[in-house]
């Protein structure tokens, strides 16, 4: 049998290594493959390692922890690292996901690693979706932090324009003429109402500085302006396409961003 593998994610590099120092003495046999600095990094290499056990830090800038949670499902056991253990409080009490509080202690982690490693033995079908209710938990938590966020203090300034080449010239395109935004090579695509346009700001950086009620990123190198989505289509294996209004174009969205249209 394979050794178990585990993602962990957490903004402070001090509270990662920590982290992995604990699990290196209590579950020895277990791989930290990949280690991310925030949520949206989370993502990428949760879909680019598959890993079996994921920790997130709940608070994390930009995508939090209960957001990237949103995006894995039950597609590995996840383990909620928090100073504030009222932020989960509902699924925590009903044994959806587990939880280690900061600072952390070996005794309470070494029920957890006992926990992870009974659920690994346990057999379990392989890309299985997660169940309603559990979508439906991890979505409360995420609307309960974002209100929280709101009331915490002003919400956080948005980008307005994006400066761009556009043939010989530079052109500034307002976010919401914006159709989507693609990674290519060094740069990124801007495809607007009047054509495509070439920036080098990253899709992450894009991301980050975009209003998600507008903008929502549907693969790792896709961002889409939601006011131009006209349906959202199922794909194989979990995936799907967004189609865009009235260009008879359609962007993949990758399975860790399908449950964002589900109510489309």
């Amino acid at each position: 049998m394979s050794a178990p593998t585990a993602l962990i994610a957490d903004d402070e590099p001090l509270l990662r290594e920590q982290l992995v120092a604990h699990l290196a003495r209590l579950w020895p046999e277990l791989q930290v493959v990949a280690q991310a600095r925030n949520g949206r990094e989370a993502v990428e290499l949760f879909d680019e390692h598959q890993p079996q056990v994921v920790f997130l830090d709940v608070h994390m800038p930009g995508m939090n922890g209960v957001e990237v949670a949103c995006c894995i499902e039950r597609r590995a056991e996840v383990v909620f690292v928090t100073a504030f253990d009222q932020y989960a409080v509902e699924a925590f009490r009903h044994g959806a996901i587990d939880y280690i509080v900061k600072p952390i202690e070996e005794e309470r982690l070494l029920d957890t690693v006992q926990r992870l490693q009974a659920r690994l033995r346990a057999p379990r079908e392989d890309g299985a979706a997660a169940p309603p209710e559990f979508s439906d938990l991890l979505q409360r938590l995420a609307e309960h932090m974002n209100e929280e966020r709101r009331q915490n203090g002003a919400a956080p300034s948005r980008l307005q324009w994006i400066k761009a080449s556009v043939g010989n010239s530079v052109r500034l395109i307002p976010v919401e003429q914006v159709l989507y935004l693609r990674s290519d090579a060094k740069y990124t695509v801007v495809a607007w109402e009047g054509g495509e346009a070439l920036i080098r700001t990253t899709i992450r950086e894009l991301a980050d500085a975009l209003d998600p009620e507008n903008f929502v990123q549907v693969h790792r190198s896709a961002i889409v302006n939601l006011a131009h989505v006209e349906r959202f289509s199922h794909g194989p294996g979990d995936s799907g396409e967004v189609h865009l209004k009235g260009r008879g174009e359609r962007l993949a969205v990758s399975r860790s961003y399908v449950h964002l249209f589900r109510q489309m």
